[in-house]
């Protein structure tokens, strides 16, 4: 019997502090902080990970994770992963004020190797319904963001 999304639905709630442009995240019911600051452009110190590489490492984490169950659900194994990813943003609406332009990701490009024993067609369906299945490729994907994955096998020993 199919999932429904009414009954799977999870919520997610965080809080923050901060000063300036430096704050701390965590999310209830975790002891986890994310310290988050900026790059000097962008009126920080540059003393932590910025929100864009947060929003990117999100990305590939979430691809990561939501990999393992799609590979799973297709009984095949993945070992080890990399991930190579180059976006480009134009700073010209959030630094600059332009009343223009798209303060949004143009171009994200991620290399990904998975060493896994899968054979090529059956590799090829289980990166595609992990692009599916990602809620954070969702998320950058119909923002409008030109997202290209490029997944590639490295096999085992």
């Amino acid at each position: 019997m199919p999932m429904s999304p009414n009954s799977t639905m999870q919520t997610f709630k965080l809080h923050s502090r901060g000063t300036g442009v430096c704050q701390e995240i965590q999310q209830e019911g975790s002891s986890h902080v994310m310290k988050v600051d900026a790059a000097p452009v962008f009126g920080g110190k540059d003393k932590y990970p910025s929100p864009i590489a947060y929003a990117l490492g999100g990305l590939i984490s979430c691809s990561q994770v939501t990999a393992q169950l799609v590979a799973k659900d297709f009984g095949i194994k993945l070992h080890s992963f990399e991930f190579y990813l180059t976006a480009d943003f134009d700073t010209a609406i959030l630094v600059g004020g332009a009343t223009e332009g798209n303060p949004n990701f143009q171009n994200v490009e991620v290399n990904v190797i998975v060493e896994t024993d899968a054979a090529d067609p059956v590799f090829k369906r289980f990166y595609e319904e992990t692009e599916r299945r990602c809620p954070l490729y969702q998320l950058f994907a119909r923002s409008g963001a030109k997202i290209n994955y490029h997944w590639s096998i490295r096999t085992g020993n």
